[in-house]
């Protein structure tokens, strides 16, 4: 079961009013891309984009790093969205485990043993592969080069692991070979500018 387009809007508005900041702009590019990344590659548009636009709305619940990851899951499962919660917990983790993780390990115990459980539970598709590519592309002002992107992380965080690279370019490279075009002109890169915010924002 899924939100519908409206009701994720609207999810993640309510979102950024309890935690401001860059990643509710990340998120809409995330599902722009998606959307028209599945248009493309013959996918379900509106469900790529709705389970984009949602994939980081554990951030709802302040800044947390893995924790956000937890936090979304169980909030998506609370609202009966299965598809959104494995999203949730699938966008972090290309190769499926759970030390590729990139930033800070602030979980409880608990937290951290419901993302390993349930990310061995998971069998991933295109979706989940779709919106991990997407993720990779998202800026909060526009569509990124996935290099540039991913160049950002590391000196953020400090590191940015050679494997997640190269699945990161492997995912490009499988989405472009089905849609036939380059993924920038499918996302267009060069104009696109996300709009949205929370009230008052």
């Amino acid at each position: 079961m899924l939100p519908t387009r409206q009701q994720a809007e609207a999810l993640l508005r309510e979102a950024e009013s309890c935690n401001p900041g860059p990643w509710g702009n990340h998120s809409r590019t995330a599902a722009h891309c998606a959307e028209g990344i599945a248009q493309a590659c013959g996918l379900d548009a509106e469900k790529a984009y709705i389970l984009a636009l949602l994939h980081d709305i554990g951030r709802k619940f302040g800044v947390r790093h893995l924790g956000h990851v937890s936090d979304g899951y169980s909030y998506m499962l609370s609202l009966g969205y299965d598809e959104a919660a494995r999203i949730c917990l699938t966008h972090s983790f290309p190769r499926g485990k759970i030390e590729d993780y990139i930033g800070r390990f602030d979980t409880t115990p608990e937290e951290q043993a419901l993302i390993e459980n349930a990310l061995r539970a998971v069998h991933m598709d295109e979706y989940d592969r779709l919106v991990q590519l997407c993720d990779a592309l998202a800026g909060a002002e526009g569509v990124m080069d996935i290099e540039a992107r991913m160049d950002d992380i590391q000196r953020r965080y400090g590191c940015y692991p050679s494997e997640k690279r190269t699945e990161n370019r492997a995912l490009k490279q499988h989405f472009e070979e089905i849609a036939g075009r380059d993924i920038y002109d499918i996302t267009d890169k060069a104009h696109f500018k996300p709009s949205g915010g929370p009230p008052n924002a």
